[in-house]
């Protein structure tokens, strides 16, 4: 397996999704196979379920539940999207991945990272990012953000309280600090074009410098998050 799996993070509004299309183009136009894709989501079933768990009428939905839908949609979009792109040779740009939970429900709904992880663990099967990106960005802004473009989606979690993606952001940077060989740490409050170039340098880096020794190679990684 050859490809090359990378993962794009922030708390909302950090722009994750225009850096994305904007990475997509750059790379393709060095000649790499790319294949963009979202969680949760991706595929028809994860699709489903994205559905249900954005959904605004859902306010009651436990956070367990909420991370169990979440493993159970990161495994369909895995396994019918992911590892085959790999398994092609393609680059995987993925809008979310595993850290996503971590944050939002391990860290942000106080369920535990370590408990959430597991649950992960087994949707995973060892798969995990070579690369990923951590747009960081202040809650107040990212979700003003949001509110100013009118195009994008407003879901469950947007309606949160402030406290909530406050934790989120607090979650994410204590997951770039233990994980500080994968996770690049961006400003994502800078002009569109300073967060790209760094964006681009740092996929680039790693595409370019990929080691026959990097367990990332094959996609999968069988370590603990701690």
């Amino acid at each position: 397996m050859n490809g090359y799996f990378f993962s794009f993070e922030g708390p909302e509004g950090a722009g994750k999704t225009t850096m994305i299309g904007k990475l997509e183009s750059f790379l393709r136009g060095r000649g790499f196979d790319v294949m963009v894709t979202r969680e949760p989501g991706g595929v028809r079933i994860a699709e489903a379920i994205r559905a249900l768990i954005l959904n605004r009428e859902y306010t009651e939905m436990d956070g367990r539940t909420e991370a169990l839908l979440y493993a159970a949609a990161r495994r369909q979009h895995l396994l019918e999207k992911i590892v085959p792109a790999l398994e092609a040779g393609r680059v995987v740009l993925c809008d979310r991945f595993v850290d996503s939970s971590l944050a939002y429900q391990g860290f942000a709904r106080g369920l535990g990272v370590e408990e959430v992880w597991k649950i992960n663990e087994f949707a995973i099967d060892g798969y995990m990012p070579s690369l990923t990106v951590y747009f960081d960005i202040d809650p107040h802004i990212g979700l003003e953000r949001i509110r100013q473009n009118r195009e994008r989606e407003v879901n469950r979690l947007d309606l949160e309280a402030l406290s909530f993606h406050d934790k989120v952001r607090e979650g994410y940077r204590e997951l770039a600090k233990r994980f500080a060989d994968r996770i690049v740490v961006i400003d994502a409050s800078r002009p569109l074009d300073d967060v790209f170039s760094e964006t681009a340098t740092a996929v680039l880096s790693r595409l370019e410098g990929r080691s026959k020794r990097d367990f990332h190679e094959s996609g999968r990684d069988d370590s603990h998050w701690t």
